[in-house]
């Protein structure tokens, strides 16, 4: 007999593959059969976006919102372990076909604003996670301290759950981005950078201007009007409230081989 765990799986690949529109301008699918904590691995190399790994599911975002802007974190040294992170194999934003149709809309509207939207990570595999946890073993390797946690010592990031032995990224419909001015490229001040573990990061945060606050709260309102609900702890971080895999991590690499044959 089978166990719940693989007839699960079976029924998410099932229902993946059935989603025929394209990530542009598509309708949102219907969510799968709920799967039980599973962990999801794609297996490489695959030959294109719509074969039977489930790729189709999922998003490029650059190939949906052209106008986006890249500066992907965890694929550079940039962040608060100091190295590419495992699975990042390429610069590029990956979400689901969901997320990414809400995200285009949030796009759309900030445009005739004057602003574009800049990511600094999106879908992130589960390997990625397992990545912060070796590091977090390491009570030596600090490099970063001074730009990410200067106020914590290295174990308070995982004790008071900055980072979770688990992440939401990694069910495809959380991403993290901010706003840069359309005209100049600028990124707007929202007070506080990417990534930084603090109180600062609020995003209703004392230790901000009522400046910083009132560009924190249009990103916020934006984000929450095409359908994604906040992280307080972390102004720039979002998650589809309705997302298709809520119980699903998982853990093909960042790359646009899947996307592009």
């Amino acid at each position: 007999m089978y166990g719940r765990s693989t007839w699960n799986t079976a029924w998410l690949l099932v229902l993946i593959l059935l989603s025929a529109a394209s990530c542009r301008r598509q309708q949102p699918s219907q969510p799968p059969m709920p799967a039980t904590d599973t962990v999801a691995a794609v297996t490489t190399p695959v030959p294109s976006a719509k074969d039977t790994t489930g790729m189709s599911a999922f998003c490029l975002l650059t190939d949906s919102i052209p106008d986006i802007l890249l500066e992907m974190r965890y694929y550079s040294d940039y962040n608060f372990v100091g190295t590419r992170i495992d699975g990042y194999e390429e610069p590029v934003a990956i979400l689901t076909k969901e997320a990414t149709s809400a995200l285009r809309k949030v796009s759309d509207d900030l445009r005739t604003q004057g602003f574009r939207l800049k990511i600094y990570d999106a879908y992130r595999p589960q390997r990625a996670v397992a990545h912060f946890r070796r590091w977090g073993q390491d009570p030596g390797d600090t490099l970063m301290r001074a730009d990410f946690y200067p106020g914590l010592a290295k174990q308070q990031i995982f004790s008071r759950g900055f980072v979770a032995r688990k992440s939401g990224h990694s069910r495809g419909s959380t991403v993290d981005l901010t706003l840069v001015y359309a005209a100049t490229g600028e990124e707007v001040d929202m007070g506080g950078p990417f990534d930084f573990f603090g109180e600062r990061s609020h995003t209703f945060s004392e230790q901000i201007t009522p400046q910083q606050r009132q560009n924190r709260l249009l990103l916020h309102n934006a984000m929450l009007r095409r359908g994604f609900k906040p992280v307080q702890g972390e102004w720039w971080h979002f998650t589809l409230r309705n997302e298709p895999y809520p119980n699903t991590y998982f853990d093909f690499p960042v790359s646009s081989r899947y996307f592009h044959k």
